[in-house]
């Protein structure tokens, strides 16, 4: 009888523990912990833990503590890591469809951009899925300009500028602008100013603002060039070894943190250029004849994205503007 008990007490243990079990994850991203993109994901992890009663705990690696921004997404779909955030344009080497949001002067508009992100969802998702992975959800940055340490009137100007680049658009404007293209991910952005590896820069006034950009440029034009996003994926495997209330709960916190990164990025835009001018920078939009001049290489690139990407491209876009 008393070893009856006694299985039955650790079994009542043992239910105990299976009952009460956490499942961990580790969760890198490439941006520093005071980004609104990083701010609005531990809001997303505290809401799942709250709405999965602690069952699932996520912790948030920023500023590419755990993973290179480039070895974010590998690290994922190997099951280093159970979730992570990418910039999606950064991977369109891989693939030109993970590029559609960086096409330039395509969709300049947090309105656009939207429209883009519908038109583009389900190929990006399906991409993600043979690759073992899942997209919970998406945020852009503010949309992009160009910093430079001299004033800049046309394409003329930009020649002969180590102008840093983060992705494969980027990277092309500066070689059909005639700059020297300098790739650098974002947490090694200001070191890189610092030292001269680059004078020049394609990003938000969200990046300029993360690196201090003020330190060592002083002119900002708000070309408005396209909205990348970042998306925030799950390795599937792990996703699925959730129990359902569980992954409820990830894929409700996904949508709350998509519509609240969407509205925080667009309200921080106008804040983040306020915050250029005040540290000194001269905050303005591109003079005619410059604005004219990249619109041209977008429509140089838009026809080059398009043959690229293929059927599944062309669709993306004839959805897009249909919208």
């Amino acid at each position: 009888m008393k070893r009856i008990r006694a299985v039955a007490g650790a079994l009542g243990v043992s239910v105990a523990l299976t009952a009460g079990a956490q499942t961990k994850w580790d969760m890198p991203t490439a941006y520093p912990a005071t980004n609104f993109h990083t701010e609005n994901i531990m809001q997303f992890v505290a809401d799942v833990d709250k709405a999965s009663a602690g069952k699932l705990r996520i912790t948030v690696h920023s500023n590419a503590s755990l993973f290179k921004a480039n070895e974010i997404k590998r690290a994922v779909q190997t099951e280093q890591a159970q979730i992570g955030e990418v910039l999606i344009s950064a991977y369109a080497n891989e693939d030109p469809l993970f590029g559609a949001d960086s096409i330039p002067f395509l969709a300049t508009s947090y309105a656009d951009a939207a429209k883009l992100w519908k038109a583009s969802h389900r190929a990006l998702g399906d991409k993600f899925a043979k690759q073992g992975m899942r997209i919970l959800y998406a945020v852009p940055w503010p949309p992009q300009g160009i910093y430079s340490n001299k004033p800049l009137a046309s394409l003329a100007d930009m020649k002969g500028l180590k102008m840093r680049t983060y992705n494969p658009a980027t990277s092309r404007i500066a070689e059909l602008a005639g700059a020297q293209p300098v790739t650098i991910q974002a947490a090694e952005l200001a070191q890189a100013m610092a030292t001269g590896a680059v004078n020049a820069n394609i990003t938000s006034g969200a990046t300029g603002y993360d690196s201090k950009a003020w330190e060592q440029v002083k002119y900002f034009y708000d070309a408005q060039a396209w909205l990348p996003k970042n998306v925030v994926f799950v390795n599937e495997k792990a996703f699925g070894a959730l129990d359902k209330s569980t992954q409820d709960a990830v894929l409700k916190a996904a949508a709350d943190a998509e519509a609240r990164g969407w509205k925080l990025s667009e309200e921080k835009t106008k804040w983040y250029l306020e915050q250029l001018a005040k540290n000194g920078m001269t905050v303005a939009p591109p003079s005619p004849t410059l604005a004219g001049e990249l619109k041209k290489i977008g429509d140089t690139m838009t026809a080059e994205w398009t043959k690229q990407a293929g059927p599944d491209g062309q669709a993306v876009v004839d959805s897009y503007k249909k919208m």
